[in-house]
């Protein structure tokens, strides 16, 4: 989707979870990036947000209260977000499970590149060891309804790190974001760590992944709103 608002990625979601619901679209995995944007999850604390509105509105970061799980993170461009709407119900229902494959989708990923990240007990999303602590790699926030899922992962390519500091990220005061680009000491592309994002999704869930552009998605789309309306 290449960098996209965060609003209408958001109501982008909303229209194909509808068409998803009604079985008038397949399953949908959106990968984009966003303009500098804070969005805070249901179960997240306000308290968690380090930066006034001012000063957001000084450094062109939006702020958004979300349906999906988990505390407060930051979204921006060089993260590349994933957002899958699939029908869980037909999967496997088991939320605990699908949260844990989206990590080990960001883990695979994060392997092919010859670094080695993990879970941690107890803290969504994948670190890399730091020390005697650990840095966190991508994170995890998801909401489901009927069995259909959205909002998804957010992994860090080449992230201004600087950026986490507005926040407390995912609500845990005692440890730091870091990236992909940091860990290698090189640039990377969000084209080639997206790729293999999709592939390892695809992997993992048993779901034959094909690429589509935009243009192509929204015909669907709109086709399957259509089909919606005249059925009903």
């Amino acid at each position: 989707m290449g960098l996209i608002g965060y609003a209408e990625a958001w109501e982008l979601q909303k229209r194909i979870v509808s068409a998803r619901k009604a079985g008038a679209i397949e399953d949908v995995l959106l990968l984009c990036e966003h303009p500098h944007v804070i969005t805070q999850g249901r179960s997240g604390k306000r308290e968690h947000l380090l930066a006034s509105e001012q000063v957001l509105r000084q450094k062109g970061v939006e702020y958004y209260e979300t349906s999906r799980g988990g505390d407060i993170t930051y979204h921006g461009p060089g993260q590349i977000v994933g957002y899958p709407i699939l029908n869980l119900g037909s999967i496997r229902r088991d939320v605990a499970w699908y949260v844990r494959m989206l990590e080990e989708v960001m883990i695979r990923t994060t392997a092919e590149f010859g670094i080695t990240a993990e879970r941690v007990a107890g803290k969504t999303g994948i670190w890399v060891k730091s020390g005697d602590t650990e840095e966190k790699l991508g994170a995890i926030g998801v909401h489901i309804s009927r069995w259909v899922t959205s909002h998804g992962f957010a992994y860090n390519g080449s992230t201004d790190l600087r950026n986490f500091e507005l926040i407390v990220p995912c609500g845990i005061a005692d440890r730091k974001a870091t990236s992909l680009e940091k860990l290698l000491g090189r640039s990377v592309q969000e084209k080639e760590v997206a790729r293999r994002l999709a592939k390892h999704l695809g992997d993992l869930l048993e779901l034959k992944m094909k690429e589509a552009s935009k243009k192509e998605l929204m015909e669907k789309l709109e086709h399957a709103e259509q089909a919606v309306t005249v059925s009903a």
